[in-house]
């Protein structure tokens, strides 16, 4: 009997590359489309809010990136190409749950979040996996580049780096359980992006040549400001100070949300030299703003630890750290702390790092586990 496989199809050539390789393999593929932008924008707290929300409900509906219609269509128009069953299911309230009220209060309380993994956490690998065992499904698949494999000798489920060094993935895989690895394909792991592009030219597919999206799915034209007033609310965005580290006023900032560490555009501070954000104090609504120097620390704090490779960390390990998806890795040591926590520090400073990014920990092309940057 063949084995049955959900397919996550996002419209995109990834995921529609993903969805023939299993079926030339044999497996019976179930293609599903996941509806996640909320159909309606959280009450405004404002009427600048209430004036935008029309405006954001529409362009939310004409959004081409992995939630919008013309996502959907892709994702039909390769499922009736490849001859396969394909399904639209609702999965609005728990990724405006999950995802986007988390991402909002984040960057409320200072912090900068990777919407990308807390919906790989939550819906990717909880909800749809979910669903796909009440269809009686063996696995679902992703378009991630990244490769699973199990050792017998140790009976666990590994993660391994995607052999495309530029698109490699595994940095927001981190999260994945060993029962969510046992259950899960990612075919792309193997091959290179333009290797994928040329099976979707050879197999005729519609999204072969389609671009891919880069930013945050939910957030339409990419106005991260508007998205957050009308989320938050202005009343929660309080102007307050900008100074330096000896506490000299420079200017004032538009909310705190609006900023993350390491930034340097858009401070409004006229200077000789350029100025970085260094630190963001939200109980006293300030920004501390330095040299570029000062963006770098050496040590950090990580929370919520999820390893794979290990069931738990007892001593201190050696490895290289990632602090942000397209950060180069660094020389680390990770000690264990009391709840869950580990120590991070670097055998040299790091630029901008930053709580609310994860920090992943590898061994070579094999992901040891990774945390919440909690503080630096």
């Amino acid at each position: 009997m063949k084995k049955r496989v959900v397919v996550a199809m996002s419209g995109g050539v990834d995921s529609s590359v993903t969805a023939a390789l299993l079926k030339r393999e044999g497996y019976e593929v179930i293609g599903i489309t996941m509806q996640i932008w909320p159909s309606n924008l959280s009450p405004g707290k404002d009427e600048a809010s209430e004036a935008r929300r029309p405006k954001l409900a529409e362009e939310a509906e004409r959004f081409g990136g992995c939630c919008g219609l013309s996502a959907v269509e892709d994702a039909k128009r390769v499922a009736e190409r490849l001859n396969i069953p394909h399904y639209v299911l609702n999965f609005r309230d728990v990724f405006e749950k999950k995802v986007i009220a988390n991402f909002c209060e984040e960057y409320k309380e200072g912090r900068t979040p990777n919407p990308c993994i807390r919906c790989n956490q939550y819906i990717k690998f909880g909800v749809l996996l979910s669903k796909a065992k009440e269809l009686d499904a063996e696995y679902i698949a992703t378009g991630h580049y990244a490769r699973i494999e199990y050792d017998k000798k140790r009976r666990r489920y590994f993660l391994r780096k995607g052999i495309d060094p530029k698109k490699d993935q595994s940095y927001v895989l981190y999260i994945m359980t060993q029962e969510q690895l046992k259950h899960t394909l990612m075919p792309l792991g193997t091959l290179t992006k333009e290797k994928v592009r040329e099976i979707a030219r050879e197999l005729n597919l519609p999204v072969a040549s389609k671009p891919e999206s880069q930013e945050i799915c939910f957030i339409p034209n990419t106005d991260y400001h508007g998205f957050l007033r009308t989320r938050i609310g202005t009343d929660s965005l309080e102007e307050g100070l900008i100074v330096n580290k000896k506490g000299r006023v420079l200017g004032r900032h538009k909310g705190i949300a609006f900023y993350t560490i390491g930034q340097r555009r858009g401070l409004g501070i006229a200077t000789d030299k350029p100025l970085y954000v260094i630190a963001v104090d939200k109980d006293k609504n300030v920004l501390v703003v330095g040299s570029e120097k000062e963006t770098l620390k050496d040590k950090l704090i990580a929370e919520d630890v999820n390893w794979i490779t290990l069931d738990k960390l007892k001593e201190p390990i050696r490895i290289k750290a990632k602090i942000r998806y397209r950060h180069r890795e660094a020389a680390a040591r990770v000690t264990p702390l009391i709840g869950n926590r580990v120590e991070v520090r670097f055998r040299r400073p790091q630029r901008a790092i930053t709580p609310g990014q994860a920090v992943v920990f590898y061994d070579k092309d094999l992901l040891i586990g990774g945390g919440r940057i909690e503080k630096r």
